[in-house]
């Protein structure tokens, strides 16, 4: 990632219950399709309920089913009406598949009223499917009720004969006879007390929180999970298009854990697939309201502007996880870092930045349009500019070993091998979480640093202010849309290796933030 940044590139010192584990029935492995069916409302406009599960399912490689509980009369703005069947209607479908299906896993989602609730507990004692999901459907993202209130003691019965409940955090509130917790460490605790009061893992969405932190945590006081509480950290995706999470996200889970048979792995797959699901959002263009999130994005036969880009975003979830979890990074944002590290950093990049603007050379020279070529050459130049600002200031006045580390020497030789294959997309893909995670990461920090008060004597804070770059952000876009734009035209043997390079260059620029600390 590279450090200060003059606008094409950036330098990087610049300047962030006991069968809940289980897949199947009780010795028997499942290997196959996971056929998984929603007991859920309808929704016309397509992005929530029945709709939003089956999309979430064939998503990540499941069978679906539906039995329909409710019929509403909705779109993008908010709820018009709701019909509710008769309850031995949902009686009759949930028998006519049972008696000929064999369900691997089941997304239970709104139900209504009290009746219902009363049928769908009575299907599940019988046929006790071995993995059930409960996303206790209360209060829409629009603040809409779609839960009567006569119907929640149904509900909280229901509750002990689910394996997973994912509530958001007004209907955590309301499950547990509390206020809505405005902190992270509030919903923690109530999302220990359902689990408690249920036997079942509670997952604890922090989708509703303030702040740029979006993490999500799996909570059992049963010794369901590894420990009592499994935190996955996130960024929150600036959208208005939030239409039907909570279903997308409870139907993903119920199919992967069917898949993978643990609950922090599901939740590890499926939280970054719902993170590029917002992101690509936009490309839907559905409603004037709130709208769906983008449930195929992650497939390469999608290939609206943008969703070869949100693949990647996805695949790269995990690495910006780690970078915001090393000891170098948090040094950095509080100043506490040791500065033999940070110089020895800022020598690492150096030389890095020397051969990177090599491989930038040679993108210009396979690139396709002039527009491509003159971005990636001038982009190379300020690589070389940036060095030589880096030696003039901190390194010139500072005794650093110039030597080639490790991980700079494995850094270099792959953007090579890639500048090698001959491909232009590849070369393009392997080059871009240089820009890409460096932004990122930037932008958390600066945030943070600003978040602080921009505390007087940070020994870091000139790096800090740099990574609010408007031009590198700026074209951080530009190469993003490239690579997006040659990934979407690209065969499907092209896009592999395009991901498969975006991929490396991902895990090395994690190693490269941990080096200071290996080395010192």
């Amino acid at each position: 990632m590279p450090t200060a940044t003059v606008q094409g590139t950036s330098a990087r010192a610049s300047g962030p219950a006991a069968a809940a584990s289980a897949p199947a029935a009780p010795g028997r492995e499942y290997r196959g399709v996971p056929r998984v069916l929603s007991i859920a409302g309808s929704d016309p406009s397509g992005g929530a309920g029945i709709q939003a599960d089956l999309k979430s399912i064939a998503a990540h490689g499941g069978y679906g089913m539906a039995a329909i509980t409710a019929l509403t009369a909705q779109n993008t703005r908010g709820v018009r009406g709701v019909h509710v069947p008769p309850a031995n209607f949902l009686t009759q479908q949930l028998d006519a598949l049972s008696d000929d299906i064999s369900i691997d896993a089941v997304k239970i989602g709104m139900l209504g009223d009290a009746g219902v609730i009363e049928a769908v507990h009575a299907w599940l004692e019988k046929v006790r499917p071995a993995v059930v999901v409960l996303d206790p459907v209360m209060v829409a993202t629009s603040g809409d009720r779609l839960l009567q209130e006569s119907a929640e003691a149904a509900l909280r019965g229901l509750l002990p004969l689910a394996h997973l409940i994912t509530p958001n955090l007004a209907e955590l509130a309301m499950l547990v006879g509390g206020d809505v917790q405005q902190t992270w460490e509030g919903a923690l605790e109530q999302g220990r007390n359902l689990s408690a009061a249920t036997g079942a893992t509670v997952l604890v969405k922090g989708g509703h929180l303030a702040g740029a932190e979006c993490p999500d945590a799996l909570v059992s006081t049963a010794g369901m999970l590894s420990r009592e509480v499994v935190v996955v950290p996130g960024q929150r995706v600036a959208t208005v298009n939030s239409h039907g999470t909570g279903c997308s996200l409870s139907a993903a889970m119920a199919t992967v854990q069917a898949r993978v048979g643990d609950w922090e792995a599901a939740l590890r797959e499926v939280k970054p697939w719902l993170a590029g699901a917002l992101e690509a959002s936009e490309t839907l263009e559905v409603g004037a309201g709130n709208g769906p999130v983008h449930h195929f994005h992650h497939l390469p036969a999608v290939r609206g502007e943008g969703s070869f880009a949100a693949q990647l975003w996805a695949d790269a979830a995990k690495d910006l996880e780690d970078i915001y979890a090393l000891d170098f990074i948090q040094g950095l944002a509080s100043g506490s870092l040791p500065e033999k590290e940070f110089a020895y950093y800022l020598a690492q990049d150096a030389i890095y930045l020397n051969g990177y603007s090599r491989v930038l050379a040679r993108t210009s020279a396979l690139a396709p349009t002039e527009g491509e070529q003159l971005f990636w050459a001038r982009s190379a130049a300020q690589c070389l500019e940036v060095e030589s600002e880096l030696h003039r200031s901190w390194l010139s006045t500072r005794t650093v070993e110039p030597q080639l580390g490790p991980v700079t020497k494995s850094y270099v030789d792959h953007l090579t091998a890639a500048s090698a294959s001959g491909s232009y997309a590849v070369l393009a893909a392997a080059v871009l979480p240089c820009f890409w995670l460096y932004a990122e990461v930037g932008a958390a920090l600066h945030a943070r640093f600003v978040a602080a008060g921009e505390p007087a004597g940070h020994p870091y804070a000139e790096w800090l202010r740099t990574y609010a770059d408007e031009d590198f952000a700026a074209a951080t876009r530009t190469a993003v849309a490239i690579v997006d734009g040659a990934g979407r035209s690209a065969s499907a043997g092209d896009r592999d290796a395009m991901v498969a390079a975006f991929r490396q260059s991902c895990r090395l620029e994690v190693d490269f933030f941990d080096a200071p600390r290996l080395h010192s």
